[in-house]
């Protein structure tokens, strides 16, 4: 089975869970990159007019990644990870969602969280994409050692 981990970090621990991930599993490794980098104050979560903060509250902001995106025709599974924001994953997963043909593909989802839990961001994204098999969800904070697919 060929796999493909895309990830989106805006500080590196999204990035580390990734790479770990990608050594147990033997995938292939995609950053989803902004085609704005965010800087500190677009990361500003107490600020209600950074970037962030307003990407999150408008459910159809879909920031532009950088770059092309992966050909997912040759994968099988697809694990997509990021840092969790306001509780969901942040609006440049919706980007890559919509830009990419995930149809028929397992699709796991894997977050990092300063302390939020992955639940709700998974029935979001099962909830926006229902016809995507999103099969799991896991937060990988801590150290990787298994396979979440």
């Amino acid at each position: 089975m060929k796999k493909l981990i895309a990830y989106f970090s805006a500080s590196g621990t999204t990035a580390a869970a990734a790479a770990a991930l990608a050594g147990l599993t033997g995938a292939s490794l995609y950053e989803i990159r902004p085609e704005v980098p965010y800087t500190a104050s677009d990361l500003d979560w107490t600020d209600k007019g950074s970037r962030s903060s307003v990407e999150m509250k408008d459910g159809s902001s879909r920031p532009a990644i950088s770059g092309k995106l992966p050909d997912t025709g040759a994968y099988d599974a697809v694990y997509i990870g990021f840092p969790i924001w306001w509780g969901v994953a942040p609006r440049i997963i919706d980007s890559f969602i919509g830009g990419c043909s995930l149809a028929g593909k397992d699709i796991a989802v894997f977050a990092t969280s300063g302390g939020s839990g992955i639940e709700p961001a998974v029935r979001d994204l099962k909830r926006k994409y229902p016809l995507l098999r999103i099969r799991t969800g896991r937060l990988l904070d801590g150290r990787v050692t298994e396979d979440i697919l």
